[in-house]
Parts: structure tokens; sequence; C-alpha cells
């Protein structure tokens, strides 16, 4: 119990402390691959620190939800992330780290950010707050369609009990498998706002998604959407690395001298997709904003596919 404890509270500060240093990585993976030096990997922590010394600015029809949203979103985010195992299994919270209670979580996230677009009723918000639903109607059936594949797999939708079905190799290699990877894959570039769904760097008025709810943000609650933002990519990464990369995690009850190893290897795993995340996005264009519902749709379809190919071959058709 203790070492389940201590481990946990590791596993919070290294999430915390990891989510920013994730997206100056990626940022400056992508500025390398396309010939360019790029901001340093720690300029969104100085972007944090100089947004959190600054007081917010509120329009004068803002209500309550404007003060409380960004501080639900960020919450949300980070109890989501802190369920994702990394490197270690067992853990203290780990009885409730459910996937389908970390969907739960990052649905809270999306409605307080479509609520607060539209909260001072600006144009661009209300825009970037439909947009996100509707993207929301098609990405959050295919996670729970993904959830339920490895679900009959695995036998549960714990993350600590699917890592385990992964790691003793007892699922193999299956079609519905791949099929799950690749509608979580989508699914993850839509939630985190990349290309070719979204571009976080960009403030075209025609394009933006995700920017558009948050135009209105400023100081600490930019602060918080900007770490929210963050986090949720790293949640992504240390999910998918947890699911289908569990090589290298810690068993449940080592000692700390295994964390060690577990570690080093979640770094690795999560380097390396954040490399593939730079490659991707460095390779591909955006694509239009009335192609996403399509984009995501063939990820519902894929998904769904692969939940009836584990019915029949599982006999519970």
């Amino acid at each position: 119990m203790v070492w389940s404890i201590l481990a946990q509270v590791l596993h919070i500060a290294l999430v915390v402390a990891a989510a920013p240093l994730l997206t100056g990585l990626v940022r400056w993976l992508k500025a390398r691959m396309m010939g360019r030096r790029g901001p340093h990997p720690l300029q969104p922590l100085r972007d944090l620190a100089k947004l959190l010394r600054k007081k917010p600015v509120l329009a004068e029809n803002a209500s309550a939800v404007s003060l409380v949203a960004p501080y639900l979103a960020a919450g949300a985010a980070v109890a989501a992330a802190v369920l994702v195992p990394s490197f270690a299994r067992g853990m203290a919270l780990a009885p409730l780290a459910d996937l389908i209670l970390v969907a739960g979580l990052l649905a809270l996230g999306r409605v307080a950010m479509a609520l607060a677009g539209m909260d001072v009723g600006t144009p661009f918000g209300g825009l970037g707050a439909a947009r996100e639903m509707s993207f929301a109607a098609f990405a959050e059936p295919a996670l729970v369609v993904a959830a339920l594949s490895l679900a009959i797999l695995a036998g549960t939708t714990n993350l600590d009990g699917i890592a385990g079905s992964f790691r003793d190799g007892g699922l193999g290699l299956r079609v519905s498998l791949g099929l799950a990877l690749v509608a979580l894959l989508a699914v993850a570039i839509a939630e985190n706002a990349r290309i070719p769904v979204d571009n976080p760097a960009t403030h075209l008025e025609l394009t933006m998604v995700h920017e558009a709810m948050i135009l209105e943000a400023s100081g600490r609650h930019l602060a918080l959407w900007d770490y929210a933002a963050q986090m949720r990519l790293l949640l992504w990464l240390a999910l998918l690395a947890a699911v289908f990369l569990p090589l290298g995690q810690a068993p449940a009850g080592s000692a700390p001298h295994l964390w060690v190893v577990g570690l080093a290897a979640w770094a690795v795993k999560i380097g390396g997709l954040a490399l593939g995340l730079a490659a991707f996005e460095s390779a591909i264009a955006k694509m239009r904003v009335f192609r996403v519902p399509e984009f995501l749709g063939a990820a519902l379809l894929l998904g769904l596919l692969g939940a009836v190919l584990l019915f029949v071959s599982t006999g519970l058709a």
C-alpha cells in the first residue's frame, strides 16, 4: 500500500510537470523538421509562468461561466491524466482508472470550453463552440466503440487491466485491435485540435475551432486553457502508450528501483510518439472544416467494424 501511494504521488508530479515540456518538444521538433530554429522546448513553461502572474480581463457581459470554466477544464484534464498509468501499474488510483471515466472527464472539459466560448456572445466563440460540439458528436462514439473493443478482449475497461492483458501477450495480434488503434488515433487528433483537424498555431478566422473559443481569455484564465490543452496532449499519448505499448511498466507492488526502468521506458515511448506526431503534422496539410465529420465518421465506422468482428469471433453476437 505504501509503495502504491508513493508511486501515485510520483505519477501525479510527473504528469503535471511533463505536460508543458511535451508541448514544447513537439513544437521544437516540428520547427526542426521544417528547417526552422523554432522556440525553446521550455517556452510553454515560460509562457505559463508569465500568464499566471497576470490578472484576467473579462468582458462586461461575462457571467460566472467565464470565471469557472477555465478551472473546471484544467481540473478535468489533470484528473483524467492522473488516471492513465505511466511508469508502473497498481498505483493507488488504479481501481478508478477506467477508460469510460477518462472519456467522461474529457467530455466535461470540452463542454466547459464550449460554454465559455458562447458565454460572452462573440461570433467567433459561438462558431468555435458549434464546430467543437459537432466534431464531438463523432469523436465520442468512436472513443466508446474503441473502448468496447478493448473491453471485450481484456474483460475490463480498467486501464491497468487492459495494459496487463497486452503486456502478458494474451490478446495477440488482431485486426480488430488495429481498427481500434486507428479509431483512437483519429479521436486523439481531434481531441487535441491537431492537424489535419485543426491547427493549434493559427488564428485564421475561417479555420479556428479550439482557438476561437478562448479568444476572450487572458491572464490566468488563458494559462489554464493552455495548460488544459497541454495536459490533454500528454493524456492521449500516455493512453496510447499504456494500452498499446505497455512494455517497460513496473508491475504492481514493485519496489522503487524498478520504477527507474519504468520511467525511462515511459519517457522513450512518449518521446517517440511526440516525434511521430511532429513528423505527421509536418507532412500533411490541414483539411477543410467541412471534411472533419467525414474524417471522424470514418474513424467511428472503423471502430464499429472492429467491435463487430470481435462480437462475431468471440461468439457474443
